[in-house]
């Protein structure tokens, strides 16, 4: 796989994981955690630039991202919700990227391949809002290009970064892919059975 310098990734690891009742981002997945799993996802399809967001628990998981060379910014806010930790993750992004994937960092079964193929569709036409869908479903990652950027800095809409987002109906496609992992967050002890492995 080709290493894009001009498309980063975000990925919020920052809350509390109150519903999972145990910090999400270090849980075991398989023979590695859930979040080296992300982290290594986002990498095989060929981004190299990637934002880990810390906060709760920082001290715990800044040591795993340092083991991964992966770079990590804090956001003192996350209390206040996951748009404060977008907000960190895309202002630490390099000035030139062209777009940038959202994939938070309790996703851990998305495929590779399928940010692989928002990329390729991203090539064949830049621009705009990219989001992956299984039956007409859209899920994580979004690819969301630079120009949003301004506006995600600028704002906190109350209904975060979806509600942002949804101005841009004009300039949002869906990609149809085949990887029912877009829409499984491990957000609590059973989601997290139900889709452990190894």
């Amino acid at each position: 796989m080709v290493s894009r310098l001009d498309l980063a990734a975000v990925v919020p690891a920052a809350g509390y994981s109150r519903r999972m009742g145990a910090f999400k981002p270090l849980l075991q997945f398989g023979s590695t955690t859930v979040i080296e799993r992300v982290v290594a996802t986002i990498r095989e399809a060929g981004v190299e630039t990637i934002r880990v967001v810390v906060g709760w628990q920082m001290d715990r998981l800044v040591p795993v991202l340092e083991q991964c060379r992966v770079s990590w910014v804090e956001n003192a806010r996350f209390a206040e919700g996951m748009f404060t930790s977008i907000q960190s993750g895309v202002r630490s992004l390099p000035g030139d990227v062209a777009a940038f994937l959202l994939l938070p960092g309790d996703m851990p079964l998305v495929r590779s391949a399928t940010l692989a193929r928002l990329i390729s569709e991203w090539d064949a036409d830049p621009g705009g809002i990219l989001y992956p869908c299984v039956e007409r479903r859209r899920g994580h990652p979004p690819l969301i290009g630079a120009t949003v950027i301004p506006e995600i800095l600028a704002e906190a809409p109350p209904d975060g970064l979806r509600a942002l987002l949804a101005r841009h109906t004009g300039d949002t496609r869906d990609v149809e892919v085949a990887d029912p992992g877009i829409l499984v967050d491990l957000d609590n002890p059973e989601e997290y059975r139900r889709h452990q492995v190894g």
